[in-house]
């Protein structure tokens, strides 16, 4: 699953510095775990590469994962992958889920209970972006790490 950069827009442009994955069973037991992992790579990415990474975009990154898995878990029947990349101070999280089913945002409803995960999303990303696989489907969601384009300020 380790690609270069291509021209289909879903790869981060340049080299990677980094990444890590974690692959989720169906039980939903794993959300916490990608949370934490989020967090650890974020603060590995700011000490070992001197990435500025602020606050306030480790606490949106953790969000962005905690629903894409949760979305993941709910919706897909089986097996799920989370794998985070940098480069160029941009930040690549990545999903993938054995449902091919594509999520459709709804219309923004304060009143309505539930469902808000893809407004959530494509709310606090860069650039979110959804493709079929041959077995599934992979939501690609980019986040700036650094200077005006980072989401929250420092």
């Amino acid at each position: 699953m380790d690609q270069s950069a291509d021209e289909s827009g879903g790869e981060l442009s340049g080299p990677s510095l980094m990444e890590a994955s974690l692959a989720l069973n169906s039980d939903g037991s794993r959300v916490a775990q990608a949370r934490h992992l989020a967090a650890a790579f974020l603060d590995k990415v700011r000490h070992t590469h001197g990435v500025p990474v602020v606050t306030a975009t480790v606490e949106i990154v953790q969000l962005i994962v905690s629903e894409l898995v949760t979305n993941a878990r709910k919706y897909a029947p089986g097996p799920a992958l989370l794998r985070l990349r940098v480069a160029d101070s941009v930040l690549q999280v990545e999903l993938w889920d054995s449902n091919p089913a594509l999520p459709v945002a709804e219309a923004p409803d304060p009143e309505r209970i539930g469902r808000h995960g893809l407004e959530i999303v494509t709310a606090l990303a860069q650039s979110l972006t959804v493709e079929t696989t041959p077995v599934g489907k992979r939501v690609i969601v980019h986040v700036a790490l650094a200077g005006a384009g980072a989401a929250g300020v420092g």
